[in-house]
């Protein structure tokens, strides 16, 4: 029997849905997801692997204006995740667009000769199921795309046959990890992404852009994990909404967060959250590099 393999990029415009397709096509959750724009920061990798296939995924930061120094490292991932793979998915918000921005995140896929899938996800909003054709043929104006495929991230049986469809376009090749193997992101940036993911659900001020999770201290011992971290923000204002009324916003998120966290990690979680305010921390390069799991500091004991 032949085995597939291969690299398969998800890109797309912000809110498009590509961490929530990624969690589905790979069977676990790997990225954070929530209602806010560019939750994605920096280029994740996810593996499913079957009897005969294995996928590996890249999920990438939503295509977008670069402005500051965290939007132009968000955009330097996703033009990396270009090259070198097997077959790219463009997933696409089946509600909205072509939008000028959406123009311009397509014009993105102009730099690659890989064959691109469009993904036409959140179908299951739509009034009708024929209200897709449309938008198809729009953005079928816009890029030569191999095929289109209209799904909804949250109906397993559509998300099981774009996976088949993936399957089909990838090389014979071997299983380039091991079965059990999900993801190549430490335990540690996992769970600085989980306690960000609560802070954007549980606060609908402007905070999403503003807040980064660090990873101090991390000790386990005899059953029992020790996390603690640091929710950075840039101004007292954005402080006090997450603190809440005498701390209740924070015990909200660090409630949340420990219960993901021991199903996550399978293991009692003593999580202690303090929030710090470093103002204009999105233009410096020491912080930057501190959310990038792959330069990920901190205390291990």
């Amino acid at each position: 029997m032949i085995f597939r393999s291969g690299f398969v990029s998800i890109l797309g415009r912000p809110n498009a849905g590509k961490s929530t397709l990624m969690n589905a096509l790979v069977e676990s959750k790997v990225a954070i997801v929530a209602d806010k724009p560019q939750t994605t920061r920096s280029a994740i990798q996810a593996v499913w692997t079957g009897e005969h296939e294995q996928i590996i995924f890249l999920d990438t930061p939503g295509i977008h204006k670069a402005e500051s120094a965290i939007h132009k490292r968000m955009m330097e991932s996703v033009r990396s995740a270009l090259s070198e793979r097997d077959l790219l998915l463009y997933v696409i918000d089946a509600t909205t667009g072509p939008s000028e921005a959406d123009r311009h995140g397509v014009d993105m896929l102009r730099h690659t000769s890989t064959p691109v899938l469009a993904v036409l996800n959140k179908t299951d909003l739509l009034e009708r199921k024929e209200d897709v054709l449309p938008v198809i043929e729009r953005y079928r104006a816009l890029f030569d795309f191999a095929d289109f495929l209209p799904i909804s991230a949250l109906d397993t049986g559509q998300v099981l046959r774009l996976r088949e469809a993936i399957v089909a376009r990838l090389p014979e090749g071997p299983a380039y990890f091991p079965a059990d193997h999900v993801t190549d992101q430490p335990a540690r940036f996992l769970a600085a992404e989980l306690v960000r993911e609560k802070v954007l659900r549980l606060t609908q001020q402007e905070v999403p852009h503003s807040v980064a999770v660090l990873i101090d201290k991390w000790e386990e011992s005899q059953g029992l994990l020790k996390i603690y971290a640091t929710i950075l923000v840039e101004r007292d204002g954005q402080k006090a909404i997450i603190l809440g009324a005498r701390g209740s916003m924070i015990k909200r998120i660090g409630t949340s967060a420990r219960e993901e966290m021991e199903k996550l990690f399978e293991i009692k979680i003593y999580l202690d959250l303090h929030v710090k305010v470093e103002a204009n921390w999105r233009e410096k390069p020491a912080f930057l590099n501190t959310m990038d799991w792959r330069t990920m500091t901190g205390d291990d004991h």
